[in-house]
C-alpha cells in the first residue's frame, strides 16, 4: 500500500481530541484508529499492541548482529479542535498555481495569495479538503510514513538497528506524553514525525506554560453601583490592558515569545480568562510569568481584595537544553535529508511536539517535517511526493550508520 492510500485510509477516522475531558485517551473515537493501525502493523508481521490508554506500541527487529543505535519514530492520531474533523472529504488535486476551489458553494478557496509558500508545489500532487473540516495530516502524514517506512524496514537486506514504534493520542492537547512508557519503549533516541514542509528538523521549541484567571466581583443594580459594584468582566479587561499590547501571536514570529488570550467569558460578578504563555528563551520565559502574576497582583492591590484569582502551570520546556549535547541526533537526519535530495530547514518550532516532553524525560527527541502545511485549519494541504519522499527519510535514518 502506498503512503498516499494509507494517509488516505487513516483521515477517514476521526480523532479529534478534547482538552476538558480527563479521560486517556480523551476520546474514544482515537481508539478506533489506534486498533486499526495495530491490526495493520500486525499483518504486515511487525509485533504490536494496543494499550488501555490508546498508546499504539510496535518494534522491528535488528537483522544485523552490528552494534547499532535503538531508534524510535513517533507521531501523534489526534486531531486539533480549531476545525471540524468529518467527515473529511478529501481529493488529490495537480496544483498549477491555480487558486484551488475547495467549495464552490460556500466560496471557499485556497489560494497563493493568501499562502505564498504554496509556490514550491507547482507540478506537485495535493491531497486538500472541501474546505468544511480539516484534513488531518497533523498527524496523520507522520502516521502513513512510519508505517510504509516499517514496511519497507521488514522487506530489506539493508543493515538496520531495532526500531521502536508509537503512535499517540491527544497530543493536540498537550497530553501526548502523559502516559508514554520512555523506559518500556527502549530507544537510545527518537524522532517525531510531527512537522510541516519537506525539510524541516526541529530540535527548538517554546517554553510553554498556561495561565487560569478566575475573577470574583460584586453585583448591584447599576442605578446604586457607586462605591459598590465590582464589575468582574471590566476587572478581567483591566488585567488583559496591563500586558503588552504587542505580545501577541499576530505581532510576533520566529524566536519571539508571546500571551496568548485563548478564550474568557464573564459578567458583572464572575468573569473567567485563559491564555497561553510562550517563548524559546527561558528567562524570558519566566518573565513573561512575573508579568503575568504582577498584572492579577495590581488588579488586586487597586481593588483591596483577592479579586483575581491565578493559577499558573508549566506545560512543557525547550528540548534544545537537552539536545544541544546530544546534536548527533539532528546530525544523522540532515545528512540523510541532504542524500535523499531534500535541503533541511533548521526552524524554532512555534508550538510544542510529544517530543519536548519525552527529551526531558530521558528519550532525546527532534521533531522531523511530514509534507503538510497549514495545519488547524480548513485550508490544510499534504503534498504526495513529499510524502513519499519522507518515507525515504525515515528509511535511511534507520539504516544509517
Amino acid at each position: 500500500m502506498t503512503v498516499k492510500q494509507r494517509f488516505l485510509t487513516y483521515i477517514s477516522y476521526p480523532t479529534m481530541s478534547d482538552e476538558t475531558s480527563e479521560s486517556c485517551p480523551s476520546t474514544q473515537k482515537q481508539l478506533a484508529l489506534a486498533q486499526y493501525l495495530t491490526e495493520e502493523l500486525s499483518a504486515l508481521g511487525i509485533a504490536a499492541h494496543c494499550d488501555e490508554n490508546g498508546y499504539v506500541w510496535a518494534a522491528i527487529p535488528a537483522n544485523t548482529t552490528e552494534e547499532r543505535p535503538v531508534i524510535g519514530l513517533i507521531a501523534h492520531m489526534d486531531t486539533s479542535d480549531a476545525c471540524a474533523d468529518a467527515p473529511v472529504k478529501a481529493r488529490e488535486v495537480l496544483y498549477d498555481g491555480e487558486d484551488i476551489v475547495l467549495n464552490a458553494e460556500q466560496n471557499i478557496v485556497l489560494s497563493e495569495r493568501d499562502y505564498p509558500g504554496m509556490v514550491k508545489y507547482r507540478g506537485k500532487h495535493l491531497i486538500v479538503t472541501d474546505g468544511t473540516t480539516l484534513l488531518g495530516a497533523d498527524d496523520k502524514a507522520g502516521v502513513a510514513e512510519i508505517v510504509c517506512a516499517a514496511e519497507r524496514l521488514l522487506k530489506t537486506d539493508v543493515p538496520h538497528g531495532c526500531v521502536k514504534i508509537a503512535f499517540t493520542p491527544d497530543e493536540e492537547i498537550g497530553r501526548g506524553a502523559d502516559k508514554f512508557d520512555v523506559a518500556g519503549f527502549g530507544a537510545d533516541f527518537a524522532y517525531t514525525v510531527d512537522g510541516g514542509a519537506l525539510g524541516g528538523i526541529e530540535y527548538e521549541n517554546f517554553n510553554a506554560a498556561s495561565a487560569d484567571i478566575v475573577v470574583t466581583g460584586r453585583s448591584i443594580h447599576p442605578g446604586d453601583a457607586k462605591g459598590k459594584m465590582i464589575n468582574a468582566a471590566l476587572l478581567a479587561c483591566e488585567i488583559n490592558a496591563l500586558l503588552p499590547a504587542d505580545e501577541i501571536p499576530a505581532m510576533t514570529e520566529g524566536y519571539e515569545g508571546f500571551f496568548h488570550l485563548t478564550d474568557m467569558e464573564g459578567d458583572c460578578e464572575h468573569a473567567r480568562i485563559r491564555y497561553i504563555i510562550r517563548d524559546h528563551d527561558r528567562t524570558k520565559f519566566e518573565e513573561k510569568k512575573r508579568r503575568m502574576a504582577g498584572a492579577v497582583d495590581a488588579v488586586n492591590e487597586k481593588w483591596g481584595r483577592d479579586a483575581a484569582v491565578l493559577t499558573l502551570t508549566d506545560s512543557y520546556y525547550n528540548m534544545k537544553e537537552v539536545l544541544r549535547d546530544k546534536m548527533h541526533i539532528v546530525t544523522r537526519a540532515e545528512c540523510v535529508m541532504k542524500r535523499c535530495g531534500v535541503a533541511p530547514m533548521f526552524v524554532p518550532i512555534r508550538g510544542g511536539t510529544d517530543g519536548a516532553r519525552l527529551s526531558f524525560e530521558g528519550l532525546p527527541c527532534p521533531n522531523l517535517s511530514t509534507g503538510g502545511e497549514n495545519y488547524h485549519s480548513r485550508f490544510e494541504y499534504a503534498c504526495v511526493e513529499d510524502m513519499e519522499t519522507m518515507v525515504d527519510v525515515l528509511f535511511e535514518i534507520c539504516t544509517a550508520r
